[in-house]
């Protein structure tokens, strides 16, 4: 089983511009959220742009990435669905990673992965364009070992795993079996030669003993549940429990 030295926090601002979009007073500030947390030791900021703007919008995608130049060695990680409205900022901001996503454009949140064979031919050229101005791809797919060496051969970079499923394991019975498919989704895209991130419900609760059993996760990407507790806690006091929640996964 291979693991990374340690797995790299994303945090996942979609959930801050959701609160400011019901006012129209600019607060909380996206950008002010970005630099909290980026001072309290995360490695990136993940945005997830949907074409309706109901949280994250265009104005935000840019703000972050001209916030982003400050910090050049933390990485802006920009999701989305690609036949959508995602490669208009791949093209122009040049983001260091992008995940695609197979969003419906008004779904309420990410719920499935990419399909393969069926999606293979139709990303290729996509993926090849991303990778051409030098941003890495990441797939958002599900926990299905058999998809990842057709992932790679799309050219996929990364593969994003699809973790609700595990959220809604967490403390079942059914928890052992589940997190069993994404130890081997992990390792069969380690084996196919690409890198593995996680996110979708991950929390302070369930992180640990999900980087402890899943190989080499390199990056998570956590929005909903950890914005929710720095409603509670703040931000910096968060992000390290973050950060503490996954230094233990490697102890």
């Amino acid at each position: 089983m291979t693991k990374t030295p340690q797995t790299s926090l994303s945090v996942n601002l979609n959930k801050v511009a959701l609160v400011r979009n019901t006012r129209h007073l600019g607060i909380p500030s996206v950008t002010r959220a970005a630099t909290l947390c980026l001072e309290a030791g995360a490695a990136g900021i993940t945005v997830h742009p949907r074409p309706d703007a109901r949280h994250i919008r265009s104005d935000d995608v840019h703000a972050l990435a001209r916030l982003l130049k400050d910090w050049p060695d933390r990485e802006f990680n920009i999701e989305g669905n690609p036949f959508h409205n995602l490669m208009d900022f791949v093209r122009e901001l040049r983001p260091h990673q992008a995940t695609f996503v197979p969003d419906g454009e008004g779904q309420f949140t990410s719920d499935h992965g990419w399909s393969f064979p069926q999606d293979a031919e139709r990303l290729k050229p996509l993926i090849a364009e991303a990778k051409a101005l030098g941003v890495r791809v990441s797939l958002f797919m599900d926990p299905v070992p058999e998809a990842m060496a057709a992932a790679r051969a799309a050219g996929a970079d990364r593969v994003e795993l699809y973790t609700e499923t595990w959220a809604s394991a967490w403390g079942t019975p059914r928890q052992h079996e589940v997190l069993q498919a994404f130890e081997a989704t992990a390792q069969a895209a380690l084996d196919a030669g690409m890198g593995v991130n996680a996110g979708h419900d991950l929390s302070r609760d369930n992180l640990t003993p999900f980087l402890r059993a899943v190989p080499g996760v390199a990056e998570v990407s956590i929005g909903h549940a950890l914005i929710a507790d720095s409603l509670e806690l703040g931000y910096t006091a968060t992000i390290k429990d973050y950060l503490r929640c996954i230094r233990e996964a490697y102890e």
